[in-house]
């Protein structure tokens, strides 16, 4: 499969292999001398050039004395390195971010944004990624979802419908058996990054808890203690002692490993994205857009209603110590514009974040996601700290394993949540 550089996610956030590029003397703030530098994880990719180009030439329509640099940095290190340019007060300009944690984390270190992109509100969706305490502080190139896609052709081979998926959880194991006596798993599942349990948890969130307590937790009032939320880690673990998964999860990469998996018709489902990896493009292009399907999250608590969980992918933000900062915002603007972003759907098949793109050419498995973007619901794990998604993704490792109890994993994550 084509390799792909993820934004996310999740993710995410979400976790991916490496864009090119490193930390150099680019890295410095130059805005001052007629320069923006801008450090991202995307800009090395082969779909960039065109959205770039398209961001660039807008930008210089309005500051044509001012040169941009892309500097893309390693993925797997993109964070580290950001934390030290932070740590030193010096650094790019303009930067790439994770919507949700991520950017939360480190809104000391940006430049808020609100009454700058203030004419973009309208168009653009997936502010509340990468917004804290009600102020913006990104412009948000993408939205991110996590679907379950599902392979028509292992249904049809199970004897299933392929056109009525299950739409409760007792239903779904047994249909998940069924297909196991047809060679196949169940679920394509890539946790050695501890990602795979982020997916799951905002994957099925809207069908196990209830719309109050879904609310509660986006609101950052979590009830950790609550039998709905317990339910979802049992359900992980359950997963996995059914062997509902394929094997060796817990070594098993998401990117790319689980959706390669998926693709070569070894799994009926996946829990993948909407950005530009792990998605319906990628997907298309190995088991045709006839054979891929998304479907909705199956009900584990009875009452509940599926619904789409997706937040701002990933976007660009700027750094408190750049010159001018409303120069550096102009930038982001050009890079959230209806023509770059256009480009950037083009090219890499990703659910831009401007509405106003068309995107109705791109076959029935988008089509379905984009139709439910509009009863969608901001994703469970997006609204946590990234320590917490960290230590989470170390603790669902452990209940794969079963070395610990979905007891003692509340217990911590509640623990972590409240420290903040």
């Amino acid at each position: 499969m084509r390799q792909r550089a993820m934004w996310s996610a999740v993710l995410v956030v979400s976790l991916a292999l490496a864009g090119c590029g490193s930390a150099s003397d680019s890295g410095k703030s130059t805005s001052s001398d007629g320069k923006l530098v801008v450090w991202d994880f995307k800009s090395g990719e082969a779909f960039a050039k065109s959205y770039l180009d398209k961001a660039k030439a807008d930008f210089k329509k309005k500051h044509p004395d001012v040169t941009v640099e892309f500097v893309a940095q390693p993925f797997d290190q993109y964070y580290t390195l950001l934390g030290a340019a932070i740590q030193s007060g010096k650094g790019p300009d303009v930067m790439m971010f994770n919507g949700g944690g991520q950017i939360r984390d480190r809104v000391d270190a940006l430049v808020p944004l609100t009454d700058y992109v203030a004419e973009d509100k309208q168009r653009l969706a997936g502010w509340d990624a990468f917004t804290k305490d009600g102020k913006i502080y990104g412009g948000p190139v993408t939205l991110q979802g996590y679907p379950i896609y599902y392979n028509k052709g292992i249904y049809e081979k199970a004897g299933l419908d392929p056109a009525s998926p299950a739409t409760t959880w007792d239903r779904f194991v047994a249909d998940c058996a069924t297909i196991a006596k047809a060679g196949a798993k169940c679920f394509a599942l890539g946790n050695k990054e501890g990602v795979g349990i982020q997916f799951w948890l905002s994957s099925l969130g809207s069908t196990t808890l209830t719309a109050q307590e879904y609310d509660a937790w986006i609101a950052g009032k979590r009830d950790w203690n609550s039998a709905n939320v317990k339910r979802i880690f049992q359900l992980w673990k359950e997963a996995g002692d059914r062997k509902m998964n394929s094997d060796g999860a817990n070594s098993t990469a998401m990117f790319n490993d689980s959706f390669a998996f998926f693709q070569s018709g070894k799994a009926a489902h996946v829990m993948g994205l909407m950005s530009d990896v792990g998605h319906w493009q990628d997907f298309n292009e190995f088991l045709t857009p006839e054979k891929l399907g998304v479907m909705k999250a199956p009900v584990v608590t009875a009452g509940t209603t599926p619904s789409l969980p997706y937040d701002g992918g990933i976007g660009y933000a700027v750094a408190k110590w750049t010159k001018d900062p409303k120069v550096a915002a102009d930038l982001v603007r050009s890079l959230t514009s209806t023509e770059a972003l256009n480009a950037f759907y083009s090219g890499a098949g990703a659910i831009v974040a401007d509405t106003t793109v068309d995107v109705s050419q791109a076959g029935p498995a988008a089509a379905t996601i984009v139709g439910e973007l509009k009863s969608g619901k901001p994703a469970l794990h997006v609204a946590l700290s990234s320590k917490t998604l960290d230590l989470m993704g170390r603790l669902s490792q452990q209940l794969l394993s079963g070395s610990i109890t979905v007891d003692e994993v509340v217990k911590q994550l509640a623990a972590s949540d409240q420290a903040g």
